[in-house]
């Protein structure tokens, strides 16, 4: 594909704050942006320059929308691998293509996939039946997490278990849906690597940052890691290698959990730019969403040079309120646009200097 020229249309798949964020970034190149998703209010279509509202599924809609745009990306991985794969058989320029969405939505596939690459994860067994969970969690030492293979996020669609706990109440806890067991990791902390492949193959990587959840939820990430710097050269090799098997174009976050002695555990990777990412706008030469623009658009990557140490806090329900007046000395305010605050949502971020 020849680069893109400012003028040209991206289309964006999907209408949350990634895609707001991104839509702002898209802009600041020059770019034309169109927005499809179900909503008709949603955070990003109010800061594009058009709207498409059809369900993802309706796949003459989205065809006859991607028509139209010059390169389609999509801000979640929940997009229907269908709908990504029908807009390739029609010519359309997908980046990420389908195979990034086939892997990440269902984690059994996922972590296969990770082990395929060369990259360790925590032990795991497939679920069906609540039979089926005994056996490996005796091998995982007693205790592990039962997780929905599909759509749990933010610490939803799972259940701690410990050898013999009713099996069949957690699995009927998660609807019955068919479900991964993972072994428990006694972590000393948490990293992701966000990375960024263009459509010519080359990669670059951020500083490494540390992120700290509660319930499931990220509230804060922190460059530097802190990590030796070897620990950080396998993430971002492992990052690589990930991004190349995917052949890979756009903004990747491969999450981590870090033991004692230095290995590394993979979580779980995101095909798309990322919330422990948020920081890059104000703290590196390109941010990741401008990065993400550019490797889709066919543009060369930007440098990452890191200016200074940084904080992002994540400001979750009406904890906007309590941020909204702060002045620039306190640090860099980014909300979401969303209409209706709700508890454990994430409504903005707040970026911060930290030397």
């Amino acid at each position: 594909m020849t680069p893109l020229s400012p003028g040209s249309r991206i289309g964006i798949l999907g209408g949350g704050q990634l895609g707001r964020m991104l839509a702002g970034s898209a802009a600041q190149l020059g770019f034309d942006v169109s927005i499809l998703c179900p909503e008709a209010d949603c955070p990003a279509a109010r800061v594009a320059m058009d709207h498409r509202v059809a369900a993802y599924t309706d796949l003459d809609a989205v065809l006859d929308w991607a028509r139209g745009c010059d390169v389609v990306t999509y801000e979640f991985e929940n997009v229907p691998v269908t709908t990504a794969a029908h807009l390739i058989d029609h010519e359309i320029i997908v980046r990420p293509g389908a195979a990034a969405l086939e892997v990440s939505q269902d984690r059994v596939a996922e972590k296969t996939f990770l082990n395929q690459c060369g990259i360790d994860t925590a032990r795991f067994a497939e679920i069906n039946t609540a039979e089926e969970i005994a056996a490996p969690i005796e091998r995982f030492g007693g205790a592990a997490i039962l997780k929905t293979r599909r759509d749990g996020y933010d610490g939803k669609g799972q259940v701690r278990l410990a050898a013999g706990d009713d099996y069949a109440e957690a699995l009927r806890a998660l609807g019955n849906a068919p479900s991964i067991l993972e072994a428990m990791v006694p972590f000393s902390c948490e990293v992701s690597v966000i990375i960024a492949r263009s459509a010519e193959g080359e990669s670059i990587c951020y500083d490494l940052p540390r992120n700290d959840h509660t319930n499931g939820i990220l509230r804060r990430s922190v460059v530097p890691s802190q990590l030796d710097a070897e620990v950080e050269a396998r993430a971002c090799e492992a990052a690589r290698k990930l991004a190349d098997a995917l052949d890979y174009v756009g903004v990747l976050a491969l999450e981590f959990f870090v033991l004692e002695n230095g290995d590394l555990l993979a979580n779980e990777f995101a095909p798309r730019v990322h919330n422990s990412g948020h920081w890059t706008p104000e703290a590196c030469a390109t941010g990741q969403f401008e990065q993400h623009i550019r490797a889709i658009a066919g543009w060369p990557l930007g440098p990452v040079t890191r200016y200074h140490k940084a904080e992002m806090l994540n400001l979750l329900g009406d904890e906007i309120f309590a941020h909204s007046g702060v002045s620039a000395t306190d640090g860099v305010l980014t909300l979401y646009g969303k209409r209706h605050p709700k508890p454990g949502r994430k409504m903005g971020h707040l970026v911060r200097r930290l030397d």
